[in-house]
């Protein structure tokens, strides 16, 4: 239900190469963002998936990530319920333009939008752009809170073999989601969620590196980019990286701080 789409390869190419460059750039940013991004995409195409073979609160007219290569099972007879989203044995491009083969493997105790539903992710000889995906992924519906916003708890153990033997990266996140707007309407893209939590991991390079959500990220999914919050990431021997999404606006532009310097940051 969300693209999460925390660009910090962003730190990359999207800034002057000098000198300044080595201040922002890490193994860690990068890798974390990557990581990032392949997870909450799982979940992205689960309930795509999902909508695609059932009806479905939201509608199924929005085929953001599945071609037409994508064969899908679900079975809601079963105990808990299981939905398989097969790619096939060789590369399959789908509509985000990625390529994927193998499959995800989705058993869930109920609807997405229901208290206490619990949805496990795992995968089986699952490659997206040729880099292998391991692990699990664990969403828990945790019911509304004060405000009437669903609350989602998200648990991610995962392991990425990146492609052309670069290396294999660790990471581990908790956090919650909340849903604050679009929970009643049809168009996936009115969606607004509030991210909180960490996440830490080992780069493809051996370093150790912890990232923490300060303010919570606030992600619309019409707009590509985090449209607010502040977060921290404090790469292995490194100085901490302090960055702020903004004020609210959709726009490509974010601020890093390292050792009291800062930093704008635009994304591609």
């Amino acid at each position: 239900m969300m693209t999460l789409v925390l660009s910090m390869g962003l730190l990359l190419s999207a800034c002057k190469k000098d000198k300044n460059d080595a201040a922002i750039d890490s193994d860690a940013t990068r890798d974390d963002a990557f990581a990032e991004s392949i997870f909450d995409n799982v979940s992205n195409i689960s309930n795509e998936a999902y909508s695609l073979s059932s009806s479905s609160l939201k509608s199924t007219e929005d085929r953001v990530y599945l071609g037409q290569c994508v064969s899908i099972s679900l079975d809601t007879t079963a105990n808990p319920h299981a939905l398989i989203i097969d790619f096939g044995d060789v590369n399959c491009l789908c509509n985000d333009g990625k390529y994927r083969r193998g499959a995800i493997i989705v058993s869930f105790t109920g609807r997405y939008w229901y208290p206490g539903t619990v949805i496990t992710h795992t995968f089986d000889e699952y490659y997206v752009n040729d880099n292998h995906i391991e692990g699990t992924k664990v969403v828990t519906n945790m019911g509304f809170n004060a405000d009437n916003h669903l609350v989602h708890s998200i648990e991610v153990v995962g392991v990425i073999h990146k492609a052309n033997n670069g290396g294999t990266l660790s990471w581990n996140s908790s956090r919650t989601r909340t849903w604050i707007d679009g929970f009643n309407t049809f168009p996936l893209r009115d969606d607004v969620y509030l991210i909180d939590g960490m996440s830490n991991g080992i780069t493809a390079t051996g370093f150790t590196w912890t990232k923490e959500i300060v303010n919570p990220l606030r992600i619309e999914l019409d707009c590509r980019y985090v449209v607010s919050g502040t977060m921290e990431i404090v790469p292995e021997g490194l100085a901490t990286r302090f960055v702020d999404f903004g004020n609210g606006d959709c726009d490509n532009i974010i601020t890093v701080m390292v050792n009291g310097e800062i930093y704008t940051i635009y994304l591609p």
